[in-house]
């Protein structure tokens, strides 16, 4: 008769060796180990902010996955080649957003409040992307209450001071 530990053992060193190939197979842009951000500082309305660039295909992937709670004073925005529907998804995120999708002259297309993290199992397979209701060229993640905090409404618009 098979012990339980007879049993386990090789269904233990299986699933090791299956997680340990299955790690050394992924693509390199996607293990997202270190994308670097270029910083800049834009304004909303009158409001400055030290921004996270993500202008190219890595850091828009990345974006703020795993990073802490931001403050108040900072942000990262997406800068895309062209304007189109872009839309965002809170993968792997630790705290919850506000999102604002800007035209190509900044002025507010869309404005997402209080977005949840997706960081379960359960949480990340029915985690869904947030659509703007008009194309964007810019789009602006923040922690959640900014916009509330600052009365960012469609009224509003962004200024690039240096990205």
């Amino acid at each position: 008769m098979t012990t339980r530990a007879q049993a386990l053992i090789p269904i233990t060193i299986a699933a090791v060796i299956i997680g340990v190939i299955g790690l050394m197979t992924l693509p390199q842009d996607s293990k997202l180990e270190s994308v670097e951000f270029p910083r800049g500082t834009i304004l909303i309305d009158d409001i400055p902010l030290e921004v996270q660039i993500a202008d190219s295909e890595p850091r828009r992937v990345r974006g703020l996955m795993f990073q802490d709670q931001l403050p108040f004073d900072q942000g990262m925005i997406f800068v895309f080649d062209d304007p189109g529907l872009y839309s965002l998804w809170m993968l792997n995120m630790q705290f919850s957003l506000d999102m604002i999708w800007f035209d190509q002259d900044g002025k507010v297309v869309h404005i997402e409040q209080d977005v949840p993290p997706c960081k379960t199992a359960l949480e990340i397979t029915t985690c869904q992307s947030i659509v703007p209701d008009g194309e964007a060229k810019y789009v602006l993640e923040v922690t959640s209450g900014f916009v509330k905090q600052n009365n960012i409404t469609h009224d509003s618009l962004l200024t690039i001071i240096s990205i």
